[in-house]
């Protein structure tokens, strides 16, 4: 077992976990928010998040809102949805998901089986702990075409091409923005505040448009 705790989030790394208990766990989970679960063929990661992580992810998520706004998208926020595969032993929570390009597909659907279904279009993770699990395999076979993770005060981009994750500075999903600039304005909250950061944000994000 492999502990690690920041003042943002807490993380519990378990070994010889079976699908079957993990099964257990999220139906026991329910409807809870306060833990979220990785798991990849034995290896589960517990992640309990504190204020400075969900305050981090929901101004992440105001942001994406103001994309899709401003770039005229559908989307459909799904939240830390447990994204699954039983053929191939591998799931996890992400801090937020959100289906954009398959939007069309998954509209009117209350449950989903990514056996069958697309997986979301975007996927955000925040990480203020290194220790956590290495989530990027568990994305890459759940094909998962773009995924954001936000750690020691930078943004990655990462988009699915041929199989494989690509670093990239822009978002494909975002008419091409460069969103690296994202954390600059999460830095800027501690003097303007959420109202005042995120109204520049919209401001600079019609001006590169």
């Amino acid at each position: 077992m492999t502990v690690a705790a920041s003042l943002a989030e807490q993380r519990i790394i378990l070994q010889n976990i079976t699908w079957e208990m993990f099964e257990s766990l999220l139906a026991a989970k329910a409807e809870d928010t306060s833990t979220r679960y990785a798991y990849d063929r034995g290896f589960l990661e517990i992640m309990s998040p504190l204020m400075p992580h969900e305050t981090t992810k929901r101004l992440i998520e105001k942001m994406i809102d103001i994309l899709v706004d401003e770039l005229d998208l559908n989307v459909k926020s799904v939240g830390s949805m447990t994204c699954k595969r039983e053929d191939l032993e591998q799931g996890l929570e992400p801090d937020s998901g959100f289906y954009i390009q398959n939007e069309p597909l998954v509209r009117s659907r209350d449950q989903l089986d990514l056996s069958q279904d697309p997986p979301p279009d975007l996927m955000l993770e925040v990480d203020f702990s290194s220790s956590s699990l290495n989530k990027l395999p568990i994305y890459q076979a759940l094909a998962v075409p773009e995924v954001w993770r936000y750690a020691a005060g930078g943004l990655t981009i990462r988009v699915l091409q041929h199989g494989e994750y690509v670093e990239l500075k822009t978002s494909p999903t975002f008419a091409n923005l460069p969103l690296t600039k994202l954390p600059d304005f999460l830095q800027q909250t501690s003097q303007l505040g959420e109202t005042q950061m995120l109204k520049q944000f919209r401001a600079w994000v019609r001006a590169q448009l």
